[in-house]
């Protein structure tokens, strides 16, 4: 069983979220988390959106079909994104290029997981978390790219990502 995270993180409405999401996904990158405590995998993106969508306080996350944590996603019906201080670079790096199928990512790096209230799972390091309850997903498609040059450009060998869009069901910010 994972400590609870609310001792470490206060809620906050996702509307009231100063941080520079453009910032924050590009150039700092985040965690997307699926499973539950005793079995999760995360792995480090730095592609997403957030947003409003069907009136609810949305974000997409993309996790292409041979990662590790596609599993997670489809099974389980939550995920989080865990956004985290520039010093943990090594760490995010550390999880974007290594498989949770060879190795445990929290013990290797020092993160320490956390329950979310939900039942989902984050890191004590978080600054920012965002938990999201999936309402669609698909995949992306060649057909689709009105600019057939971006998906030659991305998915050379037409490995392309799923998408999850999720509703912000919680949204907490580290004390």
């Amino acid at each position: 069983m994972l400590p609870i995270m609310d001792t470490l993180f206060d809620p906050i409405a996702p509307r009231e979220i100063s941080e520079n999401f453009f910032r924050l996904i590009d150039e700092e990158w985040f965690l997307i988390t699926a499973g539950k405590p005793g079995d999760f995998n995360t792995m480090t993106a730095n592609w997403g959106t957030i947003g409003i969508l069907w009136n609810k306080s949305i974000a997409t996350c993309f996790i292409r079909p041979h990662r590790h944590t596609f599993g997670f996603a489809e099974r389980y019906d939550c995920f989080t994104l865990s956004f985290f201080d520039y010093r943990y670079r090594e760490v995010l790096d550390f999880c974007g290029t290594h498989s949770g199928r060879d190795i445990d990512k929290a013990a290797q790096t020092g993160l320490k997981p956390l329950e979310t209230a939900q039942g989902n799972v984050t890191f004590e390091q978080a600054r920012l978390v965002l938990e999201c309850r999936k309402i669609y997903a698909d995949f992306l498609k060649a057909e689709s790219f009105i600019i057939p040059q971006v998906a030659l450009k991305n998915y050379p060998r037409g490995d392309f990502h799923k998408f999850f869009i999720g509703e912000i069901v919680g949204c907490y910010i580290h004390k």
